[in-house]
C-alpha cells in the first residue's frame, strides 16, 4: 500500500526542522548557507508530500492492475471449466448412445483439461473463499472421474453418473458467480484506497503547506533581521548618531561585516570627538584677539582717540560691524561645539515672547535700517517656560536669515499664534526663497545653499542647526514650510494681514518661511 504522513511523522518532521532552525540560528556559517538550508527546509515537506502521493498513486494504479487481470483469468477460467464439464458430459452420453467406450477418451482430454484449470485458478485465487469452493470442484469432479474411470467397462453403469454432472455444473456456475462478487468487493476496497489517499493528501496539504510557509516565515526573519541591522546602523551613521554600538546577530560572515561597521562607527565618532576639539580651541583662540580688535575699533568710532574724519569714521564703523560678525561666527562655531558636546543645558523661567523678539529686533535693527525693509509685526502677550538666551538666539538666527536674503526695501512678516498649548512664530521674508533641491538640508551644519545674497559674506552654516537644536530641546521645532507667494497665502496670513491693516502684503513676492513652535509650559514640570 504505500506510505501516508500522519500527525506523529508530521510532527517528528516539524520537531528535526526546529531542531535543525534552532542550531543554524546559533551558529550560521555563512549567508548562502543560510539561504540554501532555508530553501531546503521549506522545501523538504512538500517533496516529501509529493513523494508521498506518488508512491499512494503507484501502489493504487498496482492494485488496479491485478484486480483487473485477476478478474480476467477468473472470468476465462470460469468459462473454460464450464465447457470441460459440458464436453465430459457430451462424451458419456455419447458413450452411452453409441456403445463405443472409444468416446470417453474426449471425457478423460476433457478432465484433464478441467484438473489443469482448477489448479491454475486455486494458485491464482488471493481469497480463501474462492480456494475452498475450487477445492470442492475439485473434490466432486474428482469423485465423478474415479466412478467413470472404475465403470468404464460397464457401460450400462454410465447411465447413473450422468447425472452427476448437473451437481458439479451447478457448483461450477456457483464459482463464477462468486468470481464476479469478489471482484466487486475487489473493486469496491480499490475505491476505499482511492478516498483513503486523496483524505490522505488533503490532510497533508493543509499541514504540510501552513508549515512550510511557518518556516518560509522564519527563515525570512532569520534572513532579513541582519540586514535590517546593517541598514538601521549604516541610517544612524548616516544621520550622525554615533553613540549606539553596531551589533549584527546572523551569519559569522554578517557579524564580521557588523564589527567593521562599529569599527567605522567608532572611527568616526573619535574623528568627530577630534573635530569638536578643534572647534572649541581655534574659538577660543580667535576670541583673545577679537576682544582687542573690537575694543579697538569701539574707540576709533567713538572719537576717544580724537575727532576723526568723514572716511575714518566710515573705515572705523567697517571695522566695527564686522567685527561683531566676526563674534558671531565665533559664537556659533562655540554654540555648535556645546551642542555636540552637551554642555548646552537649558536654564528655563517664564519669559515673556513678544519681550525676547522686541530685543531681537532691536539688535537687527541696524541691519534692518541699513536694507531699508519693512518689518510686518503681530505679536501678542504669550508667556513661556523657556531658557530666554537660547530662544533670543533661535529668532536672532531666523530673522537675522530673513535680513540677509530679503531684496532692498523688502519686507519681512512675523506673526505669533497660541495652538493648544503651544505657541508658533511665522517669519516669512521677500528673498528669493530656498531652492528645492536645498529643502531637505537646510538644517544640516555647515550646509551652505545655492542661492546666496549678493555681497554678503558667506556664512558657517550653522545658524539654522544650532536653532532648531535649541528648539528641539525646549521640546519644540523649526519646520521649513516652502516658499511663500502671493497666491499661497495661508487662511492665518490672510487673518493677520486684513488685522493690521497691511495692503501691501497682497504684493508680497517669494520667500523663505519658517516657523517656530514651542511649548507654553515646560515639559517635563508637567509629567
Amino acid at each position: 500500500m504505500g506510505f501516508f504522513i500522519t500527525a506523529d511523522t508530521a510532527g517528528t518532521e516539524g520537531g528535526l526542522a526546529a531542531t535543525a532552525l534552532g542550531r543554524f540560528r546559533h551558529n550560521p556559517k555563512s549567508f548562502l548557507k543560510l539561504i540554501l538550508l532555508g530553501f531546503t527546509l521549506v522545501g523538504l515537506p512538500l517533496i516529501v508530500a509529493l513523494i508521498n502521493s506518488a508512491v499512494s498513486i503507484d501502489d493504487l494504479a498496482g492494485q488496479s492492475r491485478k484486480a483487473v487481470y485477476q478478474a480476467v483469468q477468473i472470468t476465462l477460467a470460469s468459462h473454460t471449466l464450464t465447457n470441460e464439464i459440458h464436453l465430459m458430459e457430451r462424451s458419456v452420453r455419447q458413450t452411452l448412445i453409441l456403445g463405443d467406450e472409444s468416446l470417453l477418451e474426449g471425457y478423460f482430454q476433457a478432465h484433464t483439461k478441467f484438473g489443469k484449470t482448477a489448479t491454475n485458478l486455486l494458485q491464482l485465487s488471493s481469497r480463501t473463499e474462492q480456494k475452498q469452493m475450487l477445492v470442492q470442484l475439485q473434490s466432486l469432479e474428482t469423485a465423478i472421474f474415479q466412478q467413470i474411470s472404475a465403470a468404464s467397462q460397464a457401460p450400462d453403469k454410465l447411465r447413473e453418473l450422468v447425472q452427476s454432472f448437473t451437481p458439479l455444473l451447478e457448483s461450477t456456475r456457483n464459482f463464477s458467480a462468486a468470481g464476479y462478487a469478489l471482484i466487486e468487493l475487489e473493486v469496491e476496497e480499490m475505491q476505499n484506497m482511492a478516498e483513503h489517499a486523496h483524505t490522505v493528501m488533503v490532510w497533508e496539504l493543509f499541514a504540510l503547506i501552513p508549515f512550510a510557509i511557518l518556516l518560509a516565515v522564519g527563515f525570512s526573519v532569520l534572513i532579513t533581521r541582519p540586514i535590517r541591522q546593517i541598514d538601521e546602523a549604516i541610517r544612524n551613521m548616516g544621520q550622525g548618531e554615533l553613540s549606539k554600538t553596531v551589533r549584527v546577530d546572523g551569519p559569522q560572515d554578517l557579524m564580521y561585516l557588523g564589527e567593521r561597521l562599529d569599527w567605522m562607527r567608532r572611527r568616526l565618532l573619535k574623528l568627530e570627538e577630534q573635530k569638536t576639539r578643534f572647534f572649541q580651541h581655534v574659538s577660543h583662540e580667535l576670541k583673545t584677539p577679537l576682544t582687542s580688535m573690537r575694543e579697538g575699533a569701539d574707540l576709533l568710532a567713538e572719537g576717544v582717540v580724537g575727532e576723526l574724519t568723514v572716511q575714518q569714521q566710515q573705515i572705523a564703523n567697517i571695522l566695527h560691524n564686522n567685527s561683531i560678525q566676526l563674534q558671531k561666527r565665533i559664537e556659533d562655531l562655540l554654540n555648535y561645539s556645546a551642542l555636540q558636546t552637551e554642555k548646552s543645558a537649558l536654564i528655563k523661567h517664564q519669559a515673556n515672547l513678544a519681550g525676547i523678539l522686541s530685543v531681537v529686533l532691536q539688535d537687527q535693527n541696524l541691519a534692518i535700517m541699513n536694507k531699508k525693509l519693512k518689518i510686518d509685526l503681530a505679536c501678542t502677550e504669550l508667556i513661556i517656560d523657556c531658557d530666554e538666551q537660547k530662544v533670543r538666539m533661535i529668532i536672532d538666527n531666523l530673522l537675522s536669515n530673513a535680513v540677509k536674503f530679503s531684496p532692498l526695501g523688502g519686507r519681512i512678516k512675523i506673526w505669533t499664534n497660541k495652538v493648544d498649548d503651544s505657541v508658533q512664530l511665522d517669519i516669512i521674508d521677500t528673498g528669493p526663497g530656498i531652492d528645492a533641491i536645498d529643502q531637505d538640508r537646510v538644517f544640516e551644519p555647515f550646509y551652505q545653499g545655492r542661492r546666496m545674497p549678493e555681497s554678503h559674506v558667506k556664512g558657517t552654516g550653522l545658524g539654522l542647526s544650532i536653532a532648531r537644536e535649541y528648539a528641539l530641546a525646549h521640546g519644540g521645532n523649526i519646520e521649513l514650510k516652502g516658499n511663500r507667494s502671493s497666491e499661497q497665502q495661508s487662511e492665518s496670513e490672510s487673518t493677520f494681514a486684513h488685522d493690521h491693516n497691511i495692503d501691501s502684503v497682497q504684493q508680497t513676492k517669494t520667500g523663505a518661511y519658517f516657523r517656530l513652535t514651542l511649548p507654553i509650559h515646560d515639559p517635563e514640570s508637567c509629567s
